[in-house]
């Protein structure tokens, strides 16, 4: 991918669909035993093989232009797959469904690439073990490709993480659903609740405030047609770029605005961003609201531990906004980046020194001595086959004197395939 220095952004940037909804709205409308109409979803490689996973299950799933037709069967209507269930380097496909295929009466193995087979997988195997699940992975339990010989009697459990992650809190709702008695999950901070969310639209008995999660199972889950909202985390790589390129001005709408998932736009005003939320409202259960950007005079700010789950995925082009905001922004309890599709503090603090950049590495996140008139350096910068790393940088290049070339960029495809070609039509060279 060749980047080459932009004046500015400017236009309405029609962002795809949310990735984490999507991913969720499949799974859980092949659950119930209704057809349900998914508008909007997001056909990128990882919600694909979202996809691909239930077809193997034996879920019959038609697409039509940008909808998805799910014809759920339930849980007792999945069929034992003959071949692995590969989930490409989809973390969140792997753990949900560990989740979902636990409380199955059959045998099944997941696998993914190279990066999904590296990444910790312990964090989903002992609670779901703790409820009866026959499971195990490679590495001491520790690791993909993960054995499951499903178990439909599952228990019900009290569970106190030691950490903030959606898709093992999701992965033990999905298992709650079948168990025979409630599920509590205890989470030292507010994580994302999509899950929730959408299972109380269709109808489970569900409780959930941010850290504390209880789900009842016996639920009948009702067929409800759901349109995914556009999705925040791809754009904040836009709006990102409007606020350091100078005379740009952006529109974003029907983006979803969670509040466990729009927590980067207060980080962005607290910067000085000028960034206006309009026509908020609740969609499917989902909140969805337009956004405007501008650009903007960027200060330094401290961003710690309580946020940083509601961020997770927006710290690497936060890591551009702040290299442009002028004094020291300090980035600290991030540690789970290191277990991302890369590790990305490493990543993100050997690419943007490299660039030019004043970053820090720390074990846990990043200082940042930012500059609003940063000079960029051209060059050949290195993905890591990581989609946020790639999209962060093309950002961080869009400030570039000379050509910025980002080596393995197809990996943008897993998440936001249209982001090159997006990018591309909203910059404006004078």
């Amino acid at each position: 991918m060749q980047i080459y220095k932009a004046c500015s952004i400017n236009g309405e940037i029609p962002v795809p669909g949310d990735k984490s909804i999507s991913h969720r709205s499949a799974i859980i409308a092949s659950l119930t035993k209704e057809t349900v109409i998914i508008n909007n979803y997001l056909f990128s490689e990882d919600c694909i093989n979202t996809l691909e996973v239930l077809k193997k299950l034996g879920v019959k799933i038609e697409k039509i232009q940008s909808s998805l037709i799910v014809h759920g069967n339930g849980l007792e209507g999945f069929n034992e797959p003959d071949d692995i269930l590969y989930v490409g380097n989809s973390g969140t496909t792997i753990r949900l469904m560990c989740g979902v295929l636990s409380a199955a009466g059959f045998f099944s193995v997941l696998s993914g690439d190279r990066s999904v087979n590296k990444r910790p997988m312990a964090r989903i195997i002992e609670p779901l073990a703790r409820m009866g699940a026959n499971i195990m992975g490679r590495c001491n339990n520790t690791k993909a490709p993960l054995v499951i010989k499903g178990n439909n009697s599952l228990n019900g459990i009290v569970f106190k993480s030691d950490i903030s992650s959606a898709q093992v809190k999701s992965a033990l709702i999905f298992a709650g659903l079948f168990a025979d008695s409630p599920t509590e999950i205890i989470q030292p901070e507010i994580s994302r609740d999509h899950t929730e969310k959408m299972l109380e639209y269709f109808g489970a008995d569900i409780k959930y405030d941010g850290r504390h999660t209880i789900i009842y199972p016996g639920s009948k889950l009702q067929g409800r047609n759901i349109y995914v909202p556009c999705d925040i985390s791809s754009a904040a790589y836009f709006i990102v770029a409007s606020l350091i390129l100078r005379d740009s001005h952006i529109k974003i709408k029907n983006a979803g605005f969670n509040p466990t998932r729009a927590s980067y736009i207060d980080v962005l005003k607290k910067m000085g961003a000028e960034i206006k939320v309009k026509n908020q409202r609740i969609l499917n259960n989902e909140e969805v609201a337009d956004i405007e950007a501008w650009t903007s005079s960027l200060e330094a700010v401290s961003i710690g531990t309580e946020i940083i789950p509601n961020i997770i995925d927006e710290i690497p082009v936060l890591c551009v906004a702040a290299s442009f905001a002028e004094g020291i922004t300090e980035i600290t309890g991030a540690q789970e980046l290191r277990f991302k599709e890369s590790d990305r503090i490493s990543v993100i603090a050997s690419q943007f020194k490299k660039a030019g950049a004043d970053i820090v590495e720390k074990d846990d996140g990043f200082l940042i001595r930012g500059k609003r008139d940063l000079k960029i350096s051209g060059g050949t910068y290195q993905s890591f086959s990581d989609h946020r790393i790639a999209m962060s940088l093309a950002v961080l290049g869009l400030k570039a004197d000379e050509e910025f070339n980002i080596e393995d960029s197809e990996c943008i495809d897993t998440s936001f395939p249209e982001f090159k070609y997006l990018l591309k039509k909203a910059i404006e060279n004078h």
